[in-house]
């Protein structure tokens, strides 16, 4: 009974440090009541197209014109003078978990992943936790966008675009289920010998290409099963699994692989232009060997972050930093994508590595908005600083793809100056404050 007592008491003492680690003290802004003029400063459009000495005027959460000449506008308009500082869209962090994990070694914070290889009907919207601590880390450094996206298994579910400055997830939605996220099934390499793995017929190179034959040829019996439902009218038995791909397959919702050799990537591609579907390509460490075949049938590429080491003992070691470079020289809609939520924050630094590996600097800026956009199906809104678009930007003092300069001083979400305050911040000023103190 004693023992019993002590571990419902150290559950509850967990239970209450938790809710005290997820204890939010940043408010979401207010909406946008007042027009907005920014002027004087270097605007980088997003698109590749740089204005000097700019001025964006924008009004409920819109952008209503974005000019040269740095003129403030006549009426009853707010201006904030940003001459010598720069204007960037609002960054968007693709293919991540953010939201999904709030602490790594606290399974209870942990849902990101479900149970399953055929998880269609998950989406990852719901369990987006707007009172996270670590997207207020990431707005600072100009990131107000991301993309949640479920993992595991081979179809994982659907992600959501949401804005990093909000009260729950409703508000959060940019676009709810924007693309459905699988992985292609891939042949584990074999390593015979002394210490080696697969010894013996049990895992013998030709078994374990024909159980990836068998994954492929599942995945093929599922979609065709789904793509069978979806045309049907009105089914007497509602099937969660197949009912969540019909937006799949009527374009409503995009399609994203992960596939990283060029013939998975090939072999991805040719697979979903069987069911009518251009899928994305995520991952893509070899898309540099497939160039004109990606761009013979219109794919956007979204590729992992340059601070990596390449796959196989034979590559250029330089490769993982030239990818997103390569790509995007050659005409592809390139998105720069980085791992673990918990790095996002370095996002522009990583768009900034690549521009030092032969991407033009807005174009490397493009790969973290406007192209992100694209690839997610929402650039008819966001992504770019552009008449009619969200009022989602932020003013930098210095070059934001540079971590030695990047400093946002102002940022606004959808119209809304948002709070630029964060759990690191709170920190350091604390932890300065004592020290201070202890030398007086």
């Amino acid at each position: 009974m004693q023992t019993n007592i002590k571990y419902l008491l150290g559950l509850a003492l967990s239970a209450s440090s938790l809710m005290c680690f997820a204890q939010a003290n940043i408010s979401p802004a207010k909406k946008q009541t007042k027009t907005i003029a920014i002027t004087g400063a270097t605007v980088h459009v997003g698109n590749g197209t740089v204005i000097e000495n700019g001025t964006i005027l924008f009004g409920n959460g819109k952008i209503i014109s974005v000019t040269a000449g740095g003129q403030v506008p006549q009426g009853d308009v707010m201006n904030i003078n940003a001459s010598g500082k720069h204007i960037y869209p609002g960054l968007i962090a693709a293919t991540t978990n953010l939201g999904l994990i709030e602490t790594e070694s606290i399974k209870a914070t942990l849902d990101y992943q479900e149970i399953g290889d055929y998880n269609s009907h998950i989406r990852s919207i719901v369990a987006y936790n707007t009172d996270s601590k670590v997207p207020a880390t990431l707005r600072s450094n100009g990131i107000l966008m991301a993309q949640p996206t479920p993992q595991g298994g081979t179809v994982s579910g659907s992600s959501s675009v949401v804005q990093l400055d909000a009260w729950n997830w409703e508000d959060a939605a940019v676009k709810t289920d924007d693309a459905m996220h699988m992985t292609w099934p891939v042949t584990p390499r074999f390593r015979g010998g002394f210490g080696g793995f697969g010894r013996g017929p049990a895992t013998s190179p030709e078994l374990l290409n024909e159980r990836t034959q068998a994954a492929i040829s599942q995945l093929n019996s599922f979609f065709a099963e789904a793509k069978a439902y979806s045309e049907m009218g009105k089914p007497e038995v509602i099937n969660n699994r197949f009912d969540a791909m019909k937006k799949v397959f009527s374009g409503a919702e995009k399609l994203f692989i992960a596939a990283e050799s060029q013939k998975d990537i090939v072999a991805a591609v040719n697979f979903a232009k069987k069911f009518g579907i251009t899928p994305v390509i995520t991952g893509a460490d070899e898309a540099y060997l497939v160039i004109d075949f990606l761009k013979d049938n219109n794919i956007s590429v979204v590729v992992k972050q340059p601070h990596a080491l390449p796959n196989n003992n034979d590559d250029d070691v330089n490769m993982p930093y030239k990818n997103a470079a390569v790509l995007a020289n050659a005409g592809l809609n390139v998105v720069l994508s980085i791992d673990g939520y918990w790095q996002q924050r370095n996002l522009p630094f990583m768009a900034g590595t690549v521009t030092a590996w032969g991407l033009d600097k807005e174009k490397a800026l493009s790969t973290i908005t406007l192209n992100a956009a694209k690839a997610m199906g929402i650039d008819k809104t966001t992504g770019s600083i552009e008449t009619g678009k969200d009022a989602t930007l932020f003013i930098s003092a210095g070059d934001a793809l540079d971590m030695r300069t990047n400093k946002v001083e102002q940022a606004f979400i959808q119209g809304r100056d948002i709070n630029l305050d964060n759990l690191h911040k709170q920190l350091d000023k604390k932890f300065s404050d004592k020290y201070t103190a202890e030398k007086k």
